[in-house]
């Protein structure tokens, strides 16, 4: 069998990245974030380092800060977002980080949405989940929903973000 450059690329990275949980909710607490601690729960089983988490209300000033102090924390390799990627008034979440991107993986918007209407349907169209990089930071924003951030994980997030950290730097 010949090997893929993917699985070439594979092979070659870092099997232990930093990550930082990012929870954007106007109503949940640390006890009360079952997404963030399923994304910190799948993260640390897969030997990546937690090296940050916060949750931050729906005001884009605050979603800004935040991000741009944790891109620029020593060993973080990627943020996950969990939260405000509907299409409620209060989902602020592509408003307040897209401007911030140097460069968009759109991919990863549009396989989440495919995975996502293959379970629930035509309300996949409602998620505006999304992916970038600032500087040499991936940043992942996902709904709030466990279910959604567990499919993310599971399907893209897991199998991917070594090689895709591989890839952008």
């Amino acid at each position: 069998m010949v090997s893929s450059s993917t699985d070439e690329h594979r092979r070659a990275t870092r099997s232990q990245l930093g990550f930082a949980v990012i929870t954007v909710s106007d109503s949940r607490t640390i006890e009360t974030d079952k997404s963030g601690q399923l994304l910190i729960d799948a993260m640390t089983t897969a030997s990546h380092r937690l090296l940050n988490r916060r949750i931050v209300p729906d005001e884009p000033p605050q979603i800004v800060a935040a991000v741009q102090e944790i891109c620029g924390l020593s060993g973080v390799d990627v943020i996950l977002v969990t939260g405000g990627t509907g299409i409620s008034p209060r989902d602020r979440t592509p408003e307040a980080i897209q401007p911030l991107l140097d460069l968009v993986i759109p991919g990863f918007g549009e396989l989440f949405r495919v995975l996502s209407y293959d379970e629930i349907g035509a309300a996949a169209m409602l998620s505006r989940a999304f992916a970038g990089r600032i500087g040499e930071t991936l940043i992942f924003c996902l709904p709030g929903s466990t279910a959604a951030v567990r499919l993310a994980v599971e399907k893209l997030l897991l199998p991917e973000l070594p090689h895709l950290v591989h890839h952008s730097r």
